[in-house]
């Protein structure tokens, strides 16, 4: 089979793998629909606040793991060909599969926002900046007590990581990439944060303001 189309295989199966949604499988055995609750997403967060904290573990433990295995895959099978080296297969499987979350074919293109599935694709393809992007998200959700912007400034800050580490334009393409797919998805949590009706996370602020 010639490289182009095992790439193109490859890809394709790290956005089916990204369309299993953990919080819709798991919703399922339930016999729940969390977009039909909360904030309508298929995320961690809804899932925490609409399921508890046990199911929203669950969840997120199985969008971490997607993400991994798409990005192992695409690593371990993937093979260079002349138009695509073989750390970027494994950059385009890794967004492959965060697309795939957010727009799952499996559940009717209605996802969650892909940051788990992210992490868990960048333990694999760049385990470094997983440590910066953790304590980035912590700092904001603890300072503000906004898990949207946690999320936004944390991988925002993939983009400075690239530039300022080895030269690989793939890298840089694909931390643009993310940053843009996840400015996208938390579109809604940024418009509600300037209305000033974003909903926070109250037990994770540490830092507030005595009145």
């Amino acid at each position: 089979m010639p490289a182009s189309v095992a790439s193109l295989l490859l890809i394709l199966s790290a956005y089916l793998i990204g369309s299993l949604s953990g919080s819709l499988l798991l919703g399922r055995l339930r016999g729940v629909d969390i977009r039909e609750q909360g904030s309508g997403n298929a995320g961690g967060t809804n899932a925490f606040r609409t399921q508890g904290w046990r199911f929203a573990l669950l969840a997120v433990l199985v969008d971490v793991g997607k993400g991994a295995l798409a990005a192992w895959l695409a690593l371990r099978l993937g093979a260079a060909s002349p138009v695509l080296s073989l750390p970027g297969l494994a950059y385009l499987g890794a967004l492959a599969a965060v697309i795939g979350h957010v727009w799952p074919v499996w559940h009717q293109f209605r996802g969650g926002k892909g940051v788990a599935t992210l992490l868990g694709a960048l333990l694999v393809v760049w385990p470094m900046a997983l440590p910066w992007l953790l304590l980035i998200w912590l700092l904001v959700l603890i300072a503000g007590g906004y898990v949207g912007l946690a999320s936004v400034v944390a991988v925002a800050c993939l983009v400075p990581l690239a530039l300022l580490g080895e030269t690989d334009a793939a890298r840089v393409g694909f931390a643009c990439a993310t940053v843009l797919l996840v400015v996208f998805t938390h579109r809604g949590n940024l418009q509600r944060l300037r209305n000033g009706n974003e909903l926070r996370f109250e037990r994770a602020r540490l830092w507030r303001r005595r009145t």
